[in-house]
């Protein structure tokens, strides 16, 4: 094992050091390719890249997808302001120095430093699980959506962190017109023109106004469908929404949204969608086709099945350093890690997971990997909250950074710039301004693709199969 520098401050062998003494290379595992583990495998290769030449390191990416989901353009993507293609970045290609293992990893031993993984390979072989061994460890698998025991939530529920949800869930919507365009049944008609969203922080509130601002447009294309037809419901647990832009901003994000005829309930919980019928804790009741899930996260499950510390809420305890407490080679930052706020003046505050952190902790996280296997001093991860900013729907938004309150459309240009300054690589910055730059010139795009999510219905039925109950639809 290559011994990294423990908190006491115990000087460590150096990478080539313990080189001399076994022809292993230290073999640095990464959980999760999102935000935080795409980020520091970046810092990696770049910090480590003569110990990568000598082939004294090797840096190895475990994650679902073979690709990185830069989440807060999955509004925009839902809505057609921006390819689906432009929302993900693919790791191999801007991580051409690690090897990217597309699987899950299943539980970690790090007392023997040893992680269990299932691979596409592997349950195609049937083999079961295997097992890869590391020196240095860093969690980073991000969170899932966080659910509660909502009757008919799991079957008629969406979802709205991935790229495909995204994209489904655009596909959804203009269905769900051509079905109120085309039905005799005004209850069919009423339910499929209702669309309920779960949850006021920044997930629910933009693919809300995003998805709402796109079925407007799309409106004017069909002789029997208006905008006004179309019911919107935003259904928030407490009494504001988006809390990250303060309280002053959010109270106008309510009223933007309710001039919109867009029906924002506050204090209100979803209690039921059994039967397709949305009923909430105010005793409404809404007849709906769509029921959109966006009320928060938890920690992946990976940590539960790991051995390392965890804090009440289930999140690593983590030190300013990003090394999860107590145990040495092991690290952690975004969603998945406790990280003490160093910049906050009450004592014992953490750093919120969001991306903000998540970005700025790759980066010290990175550093200090780096420095630990050199033997160097390891640096705390400090950043004050610079603040945030929100879309409301094309050129409206939010926005609260440095103390400054923005509104409208300033609010949605500094939301842009922001994203579009933050989204990895030359390549897809190029690729979203010019998307952006042409959507300004021509009409948005109305096309419902939802035959994708069955793309083999057509053969299976022209091959004599049964017929799926809507092969051609997202429903």
């Amino acid at each position: 094992m290559v011994n990294a520098a423990i908190n006491d401050g115990t000087p460590q062998p150096t990478v080539a050091a313990r080189r001399a003494e076994s022809p292993e290379r230290a073999r640095i595992l990464i959980v999760g390719g999102g935000y935080v583990g795409m980020y520091t495998a970046l810092r990696l290769q770049r910090k480590l890249k003569p110990e990568l030449q000598r082939d004294e390191v090797e840096i190895v990416v475990v994650t679902p997808e073979p690709y990185m989901t830069y989440q807060p353009f999955l509004p925009e993507a839902a809505a057609g302001s921006i390819s689906p293609r432009h929302v993900v970045v693919p790791l191999r290609r801007v991580l051409d120095g690690c090897r990217v293992v597309v699987g899950e990893a299943r539980s970690i031993d790090h007392a023997k430093r040893t992680a269990t993984l299932t691979t596409l390979a592997s349950e195609e072989e049937g083999t079961g699980s295997i097992t890869l061994t590391y020196d240095e460890l860093v969690l980073a698998p991000g969170s899932v959506s966080r659910t509660l025991p909502v009757p008919g939530l799991a079957e008629h529920g969406i979802g709205f962190k991935t790229v495909e949800e995204a994209i489904g869930l655009r596909n959804h919507v203009i269905e769900q017109m051509d079905i109120a365009s085309s039905t005799r049944d005004p209850a069919i008609r009423d339910a499929a023109l209702t669309f309920v969203f779960v949850g006021g922080g920044y997930a629910g509130v933009e693919a809300l106004a995003e998805l709402e601002d796109m079925a407007r447009y799309t409106a004017r294309y069909y002789h029997n469908v208006k905008p006004e037809d179309m019911k919107w419901i935003l259904v928030e647990a407490t009494n504001r929404i988006l809390p990250e832009v303060g309280e002053e901003m959010g109270k106008y994000a309510v009223r933007e949204l309710r001039r919109r005829n867009i029906d924002v309930r506050l204090e209100t919980r979803l209690e039921s969608c059994e039967d397709r019928v949305a009923v909430l804790s105010d005793g409404a009741r809404f007849p709906t086709r769509t029921v959109v899930w966006t009320a928060g996260v938890k920690p992946h499950p990976i940590l539960a099945a790991t051995d390392l510390p965890r804090n009440e809420r289930g999140r690593l305890k983590c030190t300013a350093q990003l090394t999860i407490d107590g145990v040495t080679h092991a690290w952690a930052a975004g969603d998945a890690a406790a990280v003490p706020d160093v910049t906050a003046d009450e004592p014992g505050r953490e750093c919120a997971p969001n991306a903000q952190h998540a970005v700025r902790q790759a980066r010290v996280l990175g550093d200090n990997i780096a420095a630990s296997l050199r033997g160097e001093p390891l640096q705390e991860y400090a950043h004050k909250y610079a603040g945030s900013v929100a879309s409301l729907g094309l050129h409206k938004g939010v926005a609260h950074v440095y103390g400054r309150k923005l509104k409208g459309y300033p609010a949605w240009f500094m939301h842009r710039v922001y994203h579009l300054s933050r989204v990895p690589t030359f390549n897809r910055k190029a690729r979203v301004l010019a998307e952006w730059t042409l959507s300004g010139l021509f009409k948005r795009e109305i096309v419902s693709l939802g035959s994708l999510e069955h793309p083999r219905a057509e053969f299976e039925l022209a091959a004599g199969g049964k017929p799926q109950d809507n092969p051609k639809g997202s429903s």
